[in-house]
């Protein structure tokens, strides 16, 4: 297995267990997502698909999609990283009055875990790997 072999399986493997994750919180646990929430599963989901299919394929380039959608989710992850750790102004968290709040610690925390920490080690996991994948991989 070649380097660039193993950093797109890890960053298969990152995507699944985020997406998975989101999922059992959801259906599961049932715990509604945050709109900044909702707006980071978009950018995951899709990541899962479409590291797999290169992972299956070996021959996909993917790096310029998986750019565009891991750093759209980092820079949605900091955000409401930031306004849960309170370094952003509460005034401006863009979720709704009828569900549930960016900033709720008890809404966003999972065994202990803050949920926000957790989805932006996810993307910036998968954004370090992508300079080890090869552009094209045939």
């Amino acid at each position: 297995m070649t380097r660039s072999d193993l950093a797109l399986t890890v960053a298969f493997l990152i995507a699944l267990t985020a997406t998975l994750g989101a999922l059992f919180i959801g259906e599961v646990l049932g715990m509604m997502p945050c709109t900044l929430c909702w707006y980071q599963r978009i950018a995951m989901f899709p990541l899962v698909v479409i590291l797999g299919v290169a992972l299956w394929r070996e021959d996909s380039p993917v790096r310029p999609t998986v750019l565009i959608l891991s750093a759209a989710g980092t820079a949605l992850a900091a955000w409401q990283s930031g306004l849960y750790a309170g370094i952003i102004p509460q005034a401006i968290a863009p979720c709704t009055e009828s569900g549930p709040s960016c900033t709720d610690k008890a809404a966003q925390t999972v065994l202990g875990l803050p949920l926000p920490y957790l989805s932006l080690a996810a993307f910036a996991a998968i954004l370090a790997l992508l300079p080890l994948m090869k552009g094209d991989r045939g």
